[in-house]
């Protein structure tokens, strides 16, 4: 008979035994902590600044300027019509917030890798505060897109209401990506290097700087499958109005949510030893 006995409040972590989802209620249950490490990446991230949030809007605008000149006026990409500073601002808004989340939740347990062997908490918290906390950021840029959008008179049409979910799909994209790759960097430190090189790739791979009815038609499904793709077209989609380009949409958007999914199982699979390997 076993006569082990466990002092109240304590939390023993197991092995996993086989592939098992994060245990949601649980998340639910540290929603406090959540919060509290999110705000606290919030005053973090502008922390003795004397610009402060001004660097949400500077940021991508800085960006917005440089390839304004260098790909809408040196190098003339074709954008249908749409001027170039509108094209490319309603996709670098998007793109710096993923971009930025990307890495900062790739990098999360090895940044709290303190707290980890201290106290017990569910461990997927680390890698969905990144995301959350620049979200603010992302809100605030959203000043820039609109003003963008009054100076060339763009009128709001239904699309507008799809809006949501397409943020709800950038908010997912970098959480994916953050599962996967924070696991990962625990046991190898080169994923911090892997993800500049990445994050230089994915701004190419996707329809930032050029239009994306500008890829053969027989690659089109498979480009389409990049989620980065369906954020950056469902944008577009529902601001600029017009025909939803749903070809370069739906692929991404299930891509994202299997990332996701599958990230998740990854990341409670590896959860039992991360403490053992920081």
């Amino acid at each position: 008979m076993d006569n082990t006995h466990h002092r109240p409040g304590t939390v023993t972590i197991k092995a996993n035994r086989g592939w098992q989802l994060v245990n949601l209620r649980e998340i639910w249950d540290y929603r406090d902590l959540l919060r509290f490490l999110v705000l606290r990446d919030i005053k973090v991230l502008y922390a003795q600044t004397i610009l402060g949030f001004l660097w949400a809007i500077l940021n991508p605008l800085f960006q917005v300027v440089v390839f304004s000149v260098i790909f809408g006026k040196v190098a003339k990409i074709d954008t249908s019509g749409i001027p170039y500073v509108l094209f490319s601002t309603i996709a670098i808004v998007p793109w710096t917030y993923m971009s930025s989340s990307m890495s900062m939740a790739s990098q999360s347990l090895v940044a709290g890798q303190n707290m980890l062997g201290k106290v017990y908490f569910p461990r997927m918290i680390f890698p969905l505060t990144a995301p959350l906390a620049k979200m603010v950021d992302f809100t605030i840029s959203l000043v820039l897109i609109f003003a963008v959008m009054i100076y060339f008179q763009v009128q709001l049409t239904t699309n507008i209401l799809y809006l949501p979910l397409f943020m709800l799909l950038m908010l997912l994209v970098p959480m994916s990506v953050g599962l996967w790759m924070s696991s990962l960097a625990i046991r190898f430190r080169d994923v911090k290097f892997a993800m500049q090189f990445m994050m230089n790739l994915l701004i190419y791979s996707a329809p930032i700087l050029y239009s994306a009815d500008k890829i053969p038609p027989d690659y089109r499904f498979l480009y389409s499958l990049n989620p980065i793709v369906a954020v950056i077209e469902g944008f577009r989609g529902a601001l600029l109005g017009g025909e939803m380009q749903w070809m370069f949409i739906w692929p991404g958007a299930v891509v994202a949510v299997s990332l996701f999914i599958a990230g998740a199982f990854y990341f409670r699979k590896m959860e039992s030893i991360i403490v053992d390997v920081i």
